[in-house]
Formats: C-alpha cells, sequence, structure tokens
C-alpha cells in the first residue's frame, strides 16, 4: 500500500511539474510607464487606466535592508513575507521572549515595536530622462570618455533630484542604454512592528 501510495504521489509530482513547463505570462514583463493597454483591454476587457496603474506603483513597498511588501491600509499597514521581517523580529527578541518562535501581535498603536534601523520605500514618481543622459555623450567622444559622462550626470541628475524633493531618487538603466528613468523613491522611516 506504501509503495502504491509513493508511486502515485511521484507520478502526480511529475505531471504537475511538466504542465508547469507549459504555463506562461502572455504579456511578458512590461513597465508602469508603457503598460500593454491594448492587449489588456482586447484579452480581458480591463483598462489599466493612469490612475490604477499610479495605485499600483505607489501600493509596492521596498524595504532598504532587501525585500518587497505592498500597502495594505490606507493608513500605512504593510504585510510582506515572513522571511523579511525576520531581521527585526529577531533584534526585538530576547532569550525570554523570542519572538520568531511564539510571534508577535501588538493590540494597540503604542505595543508597536519601533524598528530602529529600516527604511521602506514605494516609488512615488517615474520621468524619463533619456535624453538628458544621452545628451552627456557627444559623437566625438571615445566610448570610455561616453560612459564616464553619462556615469556623471546620472550622479548629477540623482544629486539635484534628492536635493530638490527630499526623495531617493535613482536613474535606472533601461534597454541596455536605450532608455534612462528617473525613479523618484518616498522614504518611511517611522516603520513598527505589528504582527507576525
Amino acid at each position: 500500500m506504501k509503495n502504491k501510495t509513493r508511486r502515485a504521489i511521484l507520478v502526480a509530482s511529475t505531471l504537475l511539474i511538466a504542465a508547469a513547463a507549459y504555463v506562461q505570462a502572455d504579456e511578458g514583463m512590461w513597465l508602469l510607464t508603457n503598460p500593454p493597454s491594448k492587449q489588456l483591454k482586447a484579452k480581458y476587457n480591463f483598462d489599466a487606466t493612469p490612475q490604477w496603474l499610479q495605485h499600483a506603483q505607489r501600493s509596492a513597498v521596498r524595504f532598504n535592508s532587501g525585500g518587497s511588501a505592498s500597502f495594505v491600509s490606507a493608513d500605512g499597514l504593510v504585510m510582506t513575507n515572513h522571511h523579511v521581517g525576520r531581521g527585526q523580529l529577531q533584534k526585538h527578541s530576547t532569550p525570554e521572549n523570542n519572538l520568531l518562535e511564539k510571534g508577535f501581535l501588538a493590540k494597540t498603536r503604542d505595543e508597536e515595536l519601533k524598528c530602529k534601523d529600516l527604511e521602506l520605500n514605494t516609488l512615488w514618481e517615474i520621468e524619463d530622462i533619456t535624453a538628458r543622459i544621452k545628451g552627456a555623450a557627444t559623437p566625438d567622444m571615445s566610448k570610455a570618455d561616453a560612459n564616464t559622462a553619462r556615469r556623471k550626470m546620472t550622479t548629477k541628475v540623482e544629486t539635484e533630484c534628492e536635493d530638490k524633493t527630499g526623495m531617493d531618487c535613482q536613474v535606472v538603466t533601461l534597454y541596455q542604454g536605450g532608455q534612462y528613468h528617473l525613479y523618484r523613491y518616498k522614504r518611511f522611516t517611522d516603520v513598527r512592528l505589528v504582527m507576525a
């Protein structure tokens, strides 16, 4: 009986793995600034409106310690995977109160645990700055000099942006240098542990 059960599980697992090889996303990966709107509308009758795209963009969260999350409430509650919050759980644990083993629940805001060295970022704005970055290099420059000029312009753009907005500003290279976007991340530094 045990051998038949094991064999059935093995066959079912093999079939699932084989089926997974044929499952594909038909839209591929796309930028929030350039969604496949016509295909989404034609195939799924879904309008990816600018408002919806902005909401999706601003709902995604990046941890400065690595990992991602999502806002799940209007007042800033964020949900992530347990392994992403593991470091903070360890920092707040003691030998007598191991939060990794027993979990944690703040019943009131006063019981929330401050995560002193944690910053969360959400992509607030995207700006196409391709002309500015590419324009830093001139046709008469060597490849090395052109790369240096683009890197210097990237640093200048990021510094100007951070000085002007107070946001975390990063130039993102797309399509192997075909496009450059300036990502402005809103920083959240008052981060607290609510539940694990």
